[in-house]
């Protein structure tokens, strides 16, 4: 898929092109009208593809739950390995969509490797995700930056002291989720782990407020995203922080969404995927 249109989604889907300058856009590079509504299936995800883990499968508890927050209650979706034997949490966070089926779908990966996760949905103090992705991506722009933060932090204390927990917890999501995980490391000392998928980048002033391990994936191709690395790397040193930075050459943005055809790449998101796993079983199983 050509690296532009990939670019036309992610600006469509920061609100900064309407839909009708964004399929304009998109003829201009398709070849036409036509040929760009073709392409459209291959750009958005398909939301019923790719359920690596069936919702209803036997080995897993997966339930909507809420956890307390600052201003109300948070929505999140959980899945942990059944029994009463303690696990790990991880908290898994979306992409500017909000919480839909292939995050909770990631959230139930997670499970069966042994974790307790939770999903929350950022979108709860406005309702919640509604179903038009369109709908979802708006709503992004009228969240408060700064108490999705606090949200997403709480959701830390919420898995250390839960029951079912170890008190050891981690956190890992992808594109705006992967910038709210680079967040939650700055802002939760209690965290130990996070894995922020091509993520934006906190200010390098933040950094040294880390305590977790990192570890950084980045696609070859996604230059915006890209363009901060070479700061956070350096503040990340400066700082002391345990971090290892890969970088999926051939890959986009996005390029672990099993949803999206046009932007899915498979093998660096297995490689990706098994990387954090072995992280995470480092840094909160021993």
């Amino acid at each position: 898929m050509d690296q532009r249109m990939i670019d036309l989604v992610d600006a469509f889907a920061k609100g900064t092109l309407d839909r009708r300058e964004f399929l304009g856009r998109l003829s201009v590079l398709a070849g036409g009208t036509a040929a760009a509504l073709a392409l459209l299936p291959l750009l958005e995800n398909d939301r019923a593809e790719a359920q690596a883990v069936p919702r209803d499968d036997s080995r897993l508890v997966a339930e909507y739950i809420r956890y307390p927050v600052e201003k109300g209650e948070m929505r999140a979706y959980s899945a942990r390995p059944k029994g009463d034997a303690k696990h790990p949490g991880v908290i898994v966070i979306h992409e500017n969509r909000g919480l839909n089926p292939h995050t909770e779908d990631v959230a139930r990966r997670v499970a069966l490797e042994g974790f307790l996760a939770i999903a929350p949905d950022a979108l709860s103090p406005l309702g919640g995700t509604p179903a038009n992705e369109d709908e979802a991506r708006a709503a992004f722009q009228k969240l408060d930056n700064q108490q999705t933060i606090k949200n997403y932090v709480a959701a830390v204390q919420y898995l250390k002291t839960h029951p079912k927990s170890t008190g050891k917890v981690g956190c890992m999501g992808f594109c705006w989720g992967g910038g709210m995980t680079n967040q939650v490391a700055v802002n939760s000392a209690d965290l130990a782990a996070a894995v922020p998928f091509y993520g934006m980048q906190p200010a390098p002033g933040d950094v040294p407020r880390i305590k977790a391990a990192m570890l950084l994936h980045y696609a070859g191709t996604d230059e915006r995203i890209n363009a901060g690395i070479p700061a956070f790397e350096a503040a990340l040193k400066k700082a002391g922080v345990n971090y290892k930075l890969f970088m999926y050459e051939g890959a986009g943005h996005a390029f672990f969404n099993d949803t999206n055809p046009g932007r899915y790449n498979k093998e660096a998101a297995d490689l990706a995927w098994k990387r954090t796993l072995s992280f995470l079983n480092e840094k909160l199983k021993t």
